[in-house]
């Protein structure tokens, strides 16, 4: 249960919903109001399953490039890092956000708003460590995209009910916790090249 609970919430600060609530208003501005909340349901279940499909592949191309546990650690805490580091500092110069001119299909807002690199590059990292856990480990991704995707399709409402500047605390908050899980990689990942040696 433990392992679900911190897979999940991994997963969830990586996909970082509050974060891409903006992101998601911009990229349906053209939308017509009717069709708005059908086109962010239809891009949610097209990163899903981008996001399970990588789940099973990913893993099978760390194997065949052999790479380390410990290496796998490393890199992973160091990806967490920046990406913790962005949301708690925040740069509007290397924005992607953009407002797309029709309706958008599968780019941006399934990919690389939803389901973008760090997602994918974090499943890697925990199926590979997760030793045969893997129903767990997809469970866990399974309830992160389900409160990701609550809080995107009810992306317009949260805005006008939280305000820009509560949701700028909230997801520096939660950069600050992934900053301590990726710390926590990294010191687990150079702790186990150490023991090995």
């Amino acid at each position: 249960m433990t392992y679900f609970v911190s897979s999940a919430l991994l997963l969830f600060l990586v996909m970082d919903p509050l974060g891409n609530i903006p992101l998601f208003l911009a990229a349906t501005k053209s939308v017509p109001p009717k069709r708005r909340q059908h086109v962010i349901a239809r891009e949610l279940a097209i990163a899903l399953v981008i996001m399970v499909l990588f789940f099973f592949v990913g893993s099978w191309f760390l194997t065949t490039l052999h790479i380390t546990q410990p290496a796998l650690s490393v890199g992973g805490g160091l990806i967490l890092m920046f990406i913790a580091v962005k949301m708690v500092f925040p740069s509007s110069s290397g924005s992607i956000n953009q407002e797309v001119p029709d309706e958008p299909f599968i780019v941006p807002m399934a990919v690389p708003y939803m389901a973008g690199p760090s997602v994918l590059a974090t499943e890697v990292i925990l199926v590979h460590q997760s030793q045969g856990q893997w129903p767990i480990l997809l469970g866990a991704l399974g309830a992160a995209w389900l409160v990701g995707s609550v809080i995107l399709y009810l992306a317009g409402r949260l805005e006008r009910v939280l305000g820009d500047k509560a949701l700028t605390a909230i997801e520096r908050l939660m950069g600050m916790v992934l900053v301590l899980i990726s710390a926590q990689m990294l010191l687990d990942g150079i702790s186990s090249f150490i023991a090995g040696r």
